[in-house]
C-alpha cells in the first residue's frame, strides 16, 4: 500500500472546474513536484489535501487512514492535519512571536507537549534549517528567505507524514531563493515525503524523483525527471517545457 492515495478528487469554483478527477499515489520518501501553467489547479490541489479548500468529491488515505475530503467536520479536518503540514507562499508566521515561539506554537497547542519538550524540538528544527542563531528574532527582523526557513522548521517540528509545499520561493527576491531551495533539498534527502508546487525547474530537475504535469485540472503526465524533461510524453508537455527557462545550474549541494 502506498503511503498516500488520493482518489477521484474534483474541485470547482462556480462553474469553473479546477481539479477534474485527480487520482494519485505517493510512496514514502518520494519528492513529487507538481508543475504546469498558472491557473491549472496546482495550489488548489494542495489546499484540498489539507482541507483549506473543500472539494466537491474526493478522498485521501494516509497510512491506510481514510478521509472524505468533502467532510465539513472540524474533527475530520483536525485528524487529517495530524498527518499533513503545509508550507505556504507567504510564510504565515505569527508576527508577534519570535522564531522559536512560532515553531513551538503547534507543539504546545496542538500536540500539547510540555513547553520544555516543545522548546527542545523547536531549537533542533531551527538549527536544521540554519536558523539556530535567530531563535529570538521576530519575523519583521528576518529576511523573506529566513522567514520561510522558520516556516519549514515549524512544519517539520510536527513530524508530518506528508509535507505540502506551495510555491515556497515565489514570494522571495531572487537572491534569497537558493537558500530556501537548499533547505528543501536537505529535508528531502532526509527521507521526508514531499508534495511540492514550484516553478523552479532546475530545482525540480535535480531534486524531485517524480514530476506531475497538471493542466486544466487533469494529470497530463507523470514520470521521473528524465522522462519528463528528456522524453516528454505528449505535445502539450513538450510545448510547456519549451516555453520555460530551465537554468543549467550545478546540482544543489548542502
Amino acid at each position: 500500500m502506498s503511503l498516500v492515495e488520493i482518489n477521484h478528487l474534483s474541485k470547482k469554483f462556480g462553474k469553473n472546474v479546477v481539479l477534474d478527477d485527480i487520482n494519485l499515489k505517493i510512496e514514502k520518501g518520494q519528492v513529487v513536484a507538481i508543475i504546469g501553467p498558472s491557473g491549472t489547479g496546482k495550489s488548489t490541489l494542495l489546499r484540498c489535501l489539507n482541507l483549506l479548500e473543500r472539494p466537491e468529491q474526493g478522498s485521501i488515505s494516509i497510512h491506510g487512514d481514510n478521509f472524505d475530503l468533502t467532510s465539513k467536520s472540524s474533527k475530520d479536518r483536525l485528524r487529517l492535519r495530524q498527518y499533513t503540514e503545509m508550507v505556504f507562499q507567504q510564510f504565515n508566521l505569527f508576527k508577534q512571536k519570535n522564531a522559536l515561539e512560532n515553531v513551538m506554537e503547534g507543539l504546545v497547542v496542538v500536540k500539547r507537549l510540555p513547553k520544555e519538550k516543545a522548546r527542545e524540538i523547536a531549537v533542533r528544527q531551527l538549527e536544521k534549517v540554519g536558523m539556530g542563531d535567530r531563535l529570538y528574532y521576530y519575523p519583521k527582523h528576518l529576511s523573506g528567505g529566513q522567514q520561510q526557513r522558520v516556516a519549514i522548521a515549524r512544519a517539520l517540528a510536527m513530524e508530518p507524514d506528508l509535507l505540502l509545499m506551495d510555491e515556497p520561493t515565489s514570494a522571495l527576491d531572487p537572491e534569497l531563493v537558493n537558500e530556501v531551495l537548499l533547505t528543501v533539498q536537505k529535508i528531502a534527502r532526509e527521507g521526508n515525503t514531499i508534495l511540492l508546487v514550484t516553478h523552479e525547474m532546475s530545482f525540480v530537475k535535480n531534486v524531485a524523483n517524480r514530476i506531475i504535469f497538471l493542466e486544466n485540472g487533469k494529470i497530463v503526465a507523470d514520470g521521473t525527471p528524465k522522462e519528463i524533461f528528456e522524453h516528454p510524453s505528449n505535445a502539450r508537455l513538450e510545448e510547456f517545457l519549451k516555453n520555460i527557462s530551465i537554468l543549467e545550474t550545478p546540482e544543489y549541494v548542502i
